[in-house]
């Protein structure tokens, strides 16, 4: 009978062994949805390029990536999730639109790392993983503050990104003189900068001031009235720091209305948001330096060469940030035993990526950027 016992306490403890290694061998299935036909496949194909180099980097069997087609569609985002769900899939990175997470809430026990950097109105089980305008302020006000800058003015476009933009301010709680909401119309545009920069008021000062000496009997008057009239306002400007929250031809046009109104980089500082070192800003001389917070640079130059170096051809930010979505999942799991839970991305936690330092708390992802200029024909690191 104890022989018996023995055989049956032996077999149940190989069955728990063999159980247990099975257990340990079992793939953790990550599911990835994005545009692979339509309008935006260009964006969904070079994703999945680019999470195939992350994976090999990796090199670790134990993780499986099952792409899906959204079709840039909320519906179609929902049917593959389901499918997914199906297959066991507990994580997912995907979609890459704001508007395709919509409906994703009926999947409760599913974790979505979407690609938009968009953080109002998700279900609360989509992670915004882009680099949203929170981490951008938040790197804004760390250079405002280590250079004493006091006056800062945010303008922001009546764009749809408009509120993100809000939000990101009254949560960071920068210090501001003013924030002034601008139109797209030039023309608009033109009278807005020159109401809010006092321009015609300026204008005036210049005009009495020579007036005022053209009266005067005081030394050297023809040499001061004549270097007044090479000015075009005179007078205090009433912020000393400019944050425009636009992008190429917008962006420009902002920066192009300030230097009309006699408000230039040289006199007052010029801040924007992650301009992903577009290169046309360098041949924008009259307006730098121009202050931007940024990924990092060397990193994101690094794997365009390692991406095109792979496949021959031109990759874009998103598989940039896709490449490191897959570095931080596996950290996470790693730091978890690799057991797949919601929990991995609730509690606080730090990942250093190529785009810079991930902090996660909450279901909330935020990134530590660096910070650059735009001057003497080429991108400056600040910190």
């Amino acid at each position: 009978m104890k022989t018996l016992i023995k055989i049956l306490l032996i077999t149940a403890f190989n069955l728990c062994v063999i159980c247990q290694f099975a257990l340990s061998s079992d793939k953790i299935k990550i599911g990835l949805i994005v545009p692979l036909s339509g309008e935006y496949s260009n964006i969904g194909n070079s994703i999945i390029k680019s999470v195939r180099l992350a994976i090999n980097t990796i090199d670790n069997e134990k993780i499986e990536i099952i792409p899906k087609d959204t079709k840039s569609n909320p519906i179609n985002s929902l049917r593959v999730s389901k499918q997914l769900h199906e297959e066991g899939v507990r994580i997912i990175i995907g979609p890459v639109f704001n508007e395709s997470t919509k409906y994703l809430d009926e999947l409760s026990d599913i974790t979505f790392l979407s690609l938009t950097n968009k953080i109002s109105k998700n279900p609360s089980n989509v992670i915004s993983a882009g680099v949203n305008a929170i981490s951008q302020i938040n790197t804004i006000k760390k250079f405002i503050k280590i250079n004493g800058l006091e006056r800062s003015i945010f303008l922001i476009p009546k764009k749809d990104y408009k509120n993100e933009i809000e939000l990101a301010i009254k949560k960071t709680k920068i210090k501001l003189k003013d924030k002034f909401i601008y139109d797209q119309d030039p023309t608009l545009l033109t009278k807005q900068i020159e109401k809010l920069t006092r321009y015609q008021q300026r204008k005036e000062i210049l005009n009495e001031e020579i007036k005022r000496l053209e009266k005067s009997n005081i030394v050297n008057k023809e040499k001061r009235i004549a270097n007044l009239k090479k000015r075009d306002t005179l007078g205090f400007i009433n912020f000393d720091s400019v944050i425009i929250a636009d992008f190429d031809e917008s962006l420009k046009s902002v920066a192009t209305s300030l230097l009309y109104t006699d408000v230039s980089s040289k006199r007052i500082t010029y801040i924007t948001l992650n301009q992903w070192f577009d290169e046309s800003l360098l041949k924008e001389t009259s307006l730098q330096p121009i202050y931007f917070p940024s990924v990092n640079k060397e990193n994101y130059e690094e794997f365009i060469n390692e991406y095109n170096k792979n496949y021959n051809s031109i990759t874009n930010q998103l598989s940039f940030l896709s490449y490191d979505l897959i570095g931080l999942i596996y950290f996470l799991l790693y730091d978890n035993k690799f057991k797949v839970s919601k929990n991995i991305f609730y509690k606080k936690n730090k990942f250093k990526g190529k785009i810079g330092i991930f902090e996660i708390d909450k279901n909330i992802i935020t990134h530590q950027l660096n910070f650059y200029s735009a001057e003497d024909n080429k991108f400056k690191k600040i910190f």
